[in-house]
C-alpha cells in the first residue's frame, strides 16, 4: 500500500505522571503524523503505555495498591495530557491488554521453539531505575553506567535471546542501510557498540523475584522481561497474528521515534527479534535528544521535572508546541526554560505571526467593510511576495520530509516576516488616503500569504491554523496540494477578525 504511514511513539513507562519529555516525543510524532495526513496519506499513529516491571510494582507497593489498580489509575493522565496538547493519534496500546499479551507469549513461543531462547544462570549486576543487567566487564565503577545509581547483584536462572547470534547480521544490515538508524551520528554511536561482543539478552525475571510480568508460555517460574515485553506493542498494535490484513498493510512501521536513552533496545534488540520472527525490519529508528534543565536530563527518577500540564494551562498548547518543535533542530538536546517559552511566545508568535494577522484583517475591515478584496493593480514588491508565497511548498515539503521541523518552522517565518516587511514597504494606509488600487492587490497577497503559513503551520500548531482560516473566512478542509497556487482565497469572502491569537506575555 503506497500510501500508508505507520508511525510509532515508545511506550511510556507509567510509574509516575508524563513529562516533558513524553510530551516532546509525542508532539514530534503528531506533526509528522498531520503533515502525511495533510499529504494524503492513510497515517496510522501508535502510542500507549508500559506498564509491567520491576519499578511500577516498586511504585504501587509505594502507593499502597495493586500493579493494576495503580497503572488504571496513571493511565487516564496520559490520556487527557495528549487531548490538551491535540494528539491526533490513531491507538492507544497497553501492555496489560490481551491483545498485547497474547502477541508476546506467541512470539515467545516461536522464539523458543526456533531454538532462539534458551535457559541459563544469570549472574550480574542488575539496575532497577533502568530495568537493565550489567556484566562486571561493562562496570568501571560500583554504579549502573546508565543513571549512576547502585546495583544489586544477582544470581538466579533466566530465558536468553541469542542476540550473538545475528550480530554480524545486524552490523551488515546497518552499513547496507544507512536511514536505519538516524541521526546519522547515531549510526555510528551503535556501530562502535556492536564492535564489542554482543551479549545474549535475558528476557525473563523468576516470579519468586518479580511476579508482575507477562507469563512466560514454557515457564510457570518465570514473567517476560519488560524491554522483551514492551519492544513487541509496535506488532501486536499493528495487527501481528490477531489482524494479519491489517497487519500485512501496516508493517514494517515507517518510523519508530524514540528518545536516545533507548537507542540501543530499539536499533539492537528489536531488529534482531525481528530477524528471528521473519519479519521485515522498520524503515528508520529517530532518536531524538534529551530537554536539558540545569545541565541534566529532566527524568522522573533525577526529580527535576516541569509538569507539562502546568505549562500547557499557563502558555497554551499551540505556543508548547511550538517552543519545544522550534528551538532545537531534531535530534539534538535542548535547554528548557519558561523565560525562553516567554521569549518565542513575544517574538514569534506575538509579533511576528500574531501581527501579520491582526494588521492584515484590521485594514481589511477598515479599508474594505470585512470583505477580502479583489487584486487589481500590482508593482513588482507584490509580485516578489507573490512569488515567495507559491514558492514556499518546495523547500518547506524537503524539510518536513526530512524530519527537520525546526528548519520547517523557521523557513515558514521567513515568508511571515517577509509578509510583515511587505507592509511596512507597500504603506497600505498611504495607498486607501491616495485612493489608490493597488490596495486592493496588497491585502489580497497578505490573505494569500497568511492562507499559505496557516496550511504550512497546521502539523505543528492545528488549533492555530484553524483559527487563522476562520478569521480569513476561508474553508479549513485544505490540503498540501493548496500550497501550490496561489489565488484560492475568494474575493468578497467575509473575514472574521477576533481577538489576537497569540496575546504578549508582559
Amino acid at each position: 500500500m503506497p500510501n500508508k504511514f505507520y508511525i510509532t511513539t515508545p511506550l511510556y513507562y507509567v510509574n509516575a505522571s508524563p513529562h516533558i519529555g513524553h510530551s516532546y516525543t509525542n508532539i514530534i510524532v503528531d506533526t509528522i503524523a498531520r503533515f502525511k495526513r495533510l499529504k494524503g496519506f492513510e497515517v496510522f499513529f501508535l502510542t500507549g503505555t508500559d506498564e509491567h516491571g520491576l519499578k511500577v510494582r516498586q511504585a504501587s507497593e509505594a502507593n499502597n495498591l495493586p500493579p493494576k489498580e495503580f497503572v488504571d489509575n496513571l493511565v487516564p493522565r496520559f490520556k487527557e495530557l495528549w487531548q490538551m496538547l491535540n494528539i491526533s493519534y490513531d491507538d492507544f496500546i497497553r501492555t496489560t491488554e490481551d491483545r498485547h499479551k497474547e502477541v508476546v507469549k506467541r512470539v515467545l513461543s516461536l522464539l523458543y521453539e526456533n531454538s532462539d531462547i534458551y535457559l541459563g544462570d544469570y549472574k550480574g549486576f542488575y539496575c532497577t531505575p533502568c530495568e537493565t543487567f550489567w556484566t562486571r566487564t561493562q562496570l568501571k565503577e560500583e554504579n549502573c553506567p546508565e543513571c549512576k545509581r547502585s546495583l544489586e547483584e544477582i544470581s538466579e536462572k533466566n530465558y536468553f535471546f541469542k542476540l550473538s547470534k545475528y550480530q554480524s547480521w545486524l552490523i551488515d544490515y546497518i552499513k547496507e542501510h544507512p536511514k536505519f538508524i538516524q541521526p546519522s551520528f547515531r549510526t555510528n554511536e551503535i556501530l562502535s557498540f556492536l564492535e564489542q561482543p554482543l551479549q545474549d539478552l535475558c528476557i525473563s525475571r523468576p516470579t519468586s523475584r518479580l511476579s508482575w510480568g507477562i507469563p512466560v508460555p514454557f515457564s510457570a517460574e518465570h514473567v517476560t522481561y519488560v524491554w522483551f515485553d514492551a519492544l513487541i506493542n509496535y506488532i501486536s498494535g499493528a495487527g501481528y497474528i490477531n489482524d494479519t490484513k491489517k497487519f500485512s498493510k501496516l508493517w514494517p512501521a515507517d518510523i519508530h521515534m524514540i528518545g536516545k536513552d533507548i537507542l540501543r533496545p530499539h536499533s539492537i534488540y528489536w531488529p534482531i527479534m525481528l530477524k528471528a520472527l521473519g519479519l521485515d525490519m522498520p524503515k528508520t529508528v529517530f532518536a531524538h535528544g534529551w530537554w536539558l534543565q540545569e545541565g541534566e536530563k529532566m527524568s522522573k527518577s533525577r526529580g527535576n521535572i516541569t509538569d507539562p500540564v502546568y505549562l500547557v494551562d499557563k502558555y497554551g498548547a499551540d505556543a508548547y508546541r511550538y517552543f519545544l518543535l522550534r528551538e532545537v533542530s531534531l535530534g539534538m538536546d535542548g535547554v528548557f526554560s519558561e523565560k525562553q517559552i516567554e521569549k518565542r511566545i513575544n517574538s514569534d508568535l506575538a509579533n511576528d505571526l500574531g501581527n501579520l494577522l491582526n494588521r492584515t484583517l484590521g485594514m481589511i475591515e477598515l479599508y474594505f467593510n470585512r470583505k477580502i478584496p479583489n487584486p487589481k493593480r500590482e508593482l513588482d514588491q507584490d509580485i516578489k511576495l507573490r512569488e515567495k508565497t507559491i514558492g514556499l511548498w518546495k523547500t518547506y515539503e524537503e524539510l518536513m520530509e526530512d524530519l527537520k521541523l525546526s528548519e520547517g518552522l523557521s523557513y515558514i517565518w521567513e515568508l511571515i516576516n517577509f509578509s510583515n516587511k511587505y507592509i511596512e514597504d507597500s504603506k497600505p494606509w498611504e495607498l486607501a488616503r491616495q485612493k489608490d488600487k493597488r490596495l486592493d492587490t496588497v491585502m489580497y497577497n497578505l490573505v494569500e500569504a497568511l492562507r499559505i503559513v496557516g496550511i504550512a503551520i497546521s502539523p505543528f500548531m492545528p488549533k492555530t491554523a484553524e483559527d487563522i482560516f476562520s478569521q480569513l473566512g476561508l474553508a479549513k478542509d485544505f490540503k498540501f496540494l493548496d500550497l501550490k497556487e496561489c489565488g484560492l482565497s475568494k474575493p468578497d469572502t467575509t473575514i472574521n477578525k477576533g481577538k489576537p491569537i497569540f496575546p504578549r506575555i508582559e
